[in-house]
């Protein structure tokens, strides 16, 4: 008796004990439940002070997420020039490396900006002359069409343009708001030199990153595996890794893709002997870094440029650019790009409007390869969780699947 009754106390004690702890527990779930409302609750009052800390504290890391996005984008090349450098030592090789793709990236933007820049002014001169000439050919044109409706050619005449009363009225428009402009001024000009300021420190902590990135890549793994499971630790490796792979493919296939059509409509335009041969070819080389709508941004404006100077060359450049569009859609994307985002073409579609109503061209460029990174991950995913329900170690969710397995068991004790 004496030992069944110290059994059954000590029982009773083990049960009292579990019933605190669960308490315990409870209770803490509790105050992590109330604490969560507070301070959803707190925001919710005072959200616009909220999003003005957000926005203060965005601006002052702005500089460095800005030069993390520069590091990422000059990693691409300084990895190709490192690799072709004959230097053993790594700091040697290392700091080469990086002032030569510093010296080749802004080589090319000097270059590019020393050949566009005349061709511009070259342009905008021209549309002095052109642009009135083109409405007056055309309202003489509507003249002889419908020269025998007095109605209709009384309409036309009386949208006469005035040039010099136009440039006239400017000039004393420019004058009349010459405070409003001068404090446009100041505020653009100071605008401006933040502007160089947050682009200098991110440049200077670009340097840093890709100077040190193998030292920056260990202390972040031993950071996340210091407070992150192993198995936590191990999927955001693989999720950095693959997106890391997935963005720089896709940046180094936009680039080429957009230097090879842009020569495209350069060498199509000379040999074809239309005007503004090199401006629109750089202009479109720059628009195709935008997928799917970047060319047609440079086709509207190549258009207006020959259509002011003669609308059959805008005819011929529309059909070169739609001959040109379906070589570069069906032949040179495929092979340059390929699949290297590996993401279905109405995804492609759907990510670039998505992001480009979110984020405007930044979005278009962005969620392409982070809907890529998200599609490969689900896709994983689904294929893995389809691998176990085959070898049956998921079992199907049916209406009556866990009743009927509890009973089975059941039955089995």
């Amino acid at each position: 008796m004496g030992t069944g009754y110290n059994v059954d106390k000590s029982q009773k004690e083990k049960e009292n004990v579990s019933v605190m702890e669960l308490n315990t527990e409870n209770m803490k779930k509790i105050q992590r439940l109330i604490i969560f409302t507070v301070i959803v609750v707190v925001i919710g009052v005072n959200y616009q002070k909220v999003i003005w800390v957000a926005g203060l504290l965005f601006n002052l890391i702005s500089p460095f997420i800005l030069g993390g996005a520069i590091a990422f984008v000059l990693n691409v090349p300084m990895r190709l020039v490192e690799g072709c450098l004959p230097i053993k030592k790594k700091k040697a090789r290392r700091g080469i490396s990086l002032v030569l793709t510093l010296v080749i990236v802004t080589g090319v933007v000097v270059l590019v900006s020393f050949v566009v820049t005349p061709q511009l002014f070259y342009t905008l001169r021209s549309l002095q002359g052109s642009v009135p000439r083109f409405f007056l050919e055309i309202q003489t044109f509507l003249e002889q069409t419908f020269s025998n409706e007095p109605a209709i050619e009384n309409l036309i005449n009386s949208f006469q343009i005035d040039w010099p009363q136009l440039l006239s009225d400017t000039v004393s428009f420019l004058r009349s708001g010459a405070t409003s402009f001068l404090s446009g001024t100041i505020s653009a000009a100071v605008s401006f030199v933040s502007g160089v300021t947050t682009f200098i420190i991110a440049l200077v902590f670009a340097i840093y990153i890709l100077a040190q990135k193998e030292e920056l890549s260990r202390q972040m793994k031993k950071l996340i595996q210091a407070f992150f499971s192993d198995s936590a630790s191990e999927w955001v490796f693989k999720v950095a890794s693959l997106t890391g792979q997935i963005f720089s493919s896709f940046l180094t296939g936009q680039c080429v893709e957009a230097v090879i059509l842009g020569t495209m409509f350069f060498v199509s335009l000379m040999v074809l002997r239309l005007p503004y041969a090199l401006l629109i070819g750089v202009l479109i080389a720059f628009t195709a870094l935008i997928p799917i709508f970047g060319a047609f941004i440079g086709f509207g404006v190549g258009a207006f440029l020959m259509l002011m100077n003669d609308p059959m060359d805008a005819l011929i450049f529309a059909v070169t650019f739609l001959i040109l569009q379906q070589v570069e859609g069906n032949l040179i994307y495929p092979h340059v790009v390929g699949g290297s985002v590996g993401l279905p073409s109405i995804w492609v579609l759907a990510a670039v409007t998505v992001g480009g109503s979110a984020f405007g061209i930044v979005g278009m460029l962005v969620f392409i390869p982070l809907c890529s990174v998200l599609y490969a991950l689900l896709k994983e995913e689904v294929n893995r969780r389809l691998e176990l329900k085959k070898r049956g170690k998921i079992s199907p969710k049916v209406p009556g699947h866990t009743a009927k397995a509890a009973e089975r068991k059941g039955k089995s004790s």
